[in-house]
């Protein structure tokens, strides 16, 4: 098989997506948000755990990048509109 041209994301530059997809999950406000979004998460990279295919792979790599991109977007404006009373899960017993 001959290379295609497109160099796959090396393991280092898909830990630090990782990392910044589960970084942006935690600044959400809302609990049920942030769960979804850090499980969705973990789920993906669960699910492309065992990709070999370096088109594949930068094909999983870009869309992760772009569902960054989305999820900080969405954080911003979750941010905007918090709600004031926080939910029963976030609050913690003493």
């Amino acid at each position: 098989m001959a290379a295609s041209g497109v160099a796959a994301p090396t393991r280092t530059e898909v830990l630090q997506l990782y990392r910044s997809l589960l970084r942006v999950a935690r600044q959400f406000c809302d609990y049920n948000i942030r769960e979804y979004t850090k499980r969705r998460t973990i789920d993906a990279f669960r699910d492309n755990r065992n990709l070999t295919d370096p088109s594949k792979l930068s094909a999983a790599f870009a869309d992760g990048k772009a569902q960054l991109e989305v999820a900080k977007r969405q954080a911003v404006v979750y941010s905007l509109y918090a709600p004031k009373v926080k939910s029963i899960m976030d609050v913690k017993s003493s």
